[in-house]
């Protein structure tokens, strides 16, 4: 698995001190092997990120991303080869498309949309994925943790113990307060959502007309 460096300034956070949790699906192919090339080129960048491999940046289902936010992540990543090199064919389109429609999602439940971003890392691309997740935890850091402003009206998680009624000051999550999504694929049909960032690459059988 990837390993990642802590920079000079870092060091492993105290048991008090409160540091961003990142979740990072990323692509087997493509991003996977940059954030490797990175541990094995020993940069350096911050170990809040958790990786999670996944076949294709396609194949990771909205549902994934809510169910992060729900456990405790404080911010999302999604990373897969660059468009027109995946090796599917079009799993990185559809996984720009979710992408776009989750920052929606997040904005109009609550939480900040900038606390999901999105990514194309190349095998060789070390130096940029090490970049990437420390400009992520910097803004993530900014923000502050999944608090009671982004959760209190939220329908994708629920309060913590101390807030909406609950006691203490615990920083886990309050399970008894928390709202519990159905076990449904949250699958919108891609060429269902407007997105305007870059056109698809016109097939053979296109350019000819």
């Amino acid at each position: 698995m990837p390993s990642n460096t802590m920079g000079e300034e870092g060091g492993r956070p105290g048991a008090d001190a409160w540091e961003p949790k990142i979740i990072a699906f990323i692509c087997n192919w493509c991003s996977y092997v940059g954030a490797d090339l990175a541990g094995t080129s020993r940069l350096r960048y911050p170990e809040n990120v958790r990786i999670i491999r996944v076949p294709c940046s396609g194949r990771i289902d909205p549902v994934f991303v809510i169910r992060s936010f729900q456990r405790g992540a404080d911010g999302v990543l999604i990373s897969g080869c660059h468009p027109g090199d995946c090796h599917y064919g079009k799993g990185n389109y559809y996984a720009r498309r979710r992408g776009l429609m989750l920052r929606k999602l997040l904005e109009f439940t609550g939480l900040d949309p900038c606390r999901i971003q999105m990514s194309w890392v190349s095998a060789s691309e070390g130096a940029k994925w090490a970049a990437i997740i420390a400009d992520m935890t910097e803004q993530i850091r900014e923000l502050g943790p999944v608090a009671y402003a982004d959760r209190s009206h939220s329908p994708l998680v629920g309060g913590r113990k101390g807030e909406n009624g609950g006691d203490g000051d615990s920083k886990e999550l309050d399970r008894s307060t928390a709202v519990h999504l159905p076990r449904v694929k949250l699958d919108v049909p891609c060429e269902s959502i407007d997105t305007q960032p870059s056109r698809e690459p016109a097939s053979v059988h296109d350019r000819g007309r």
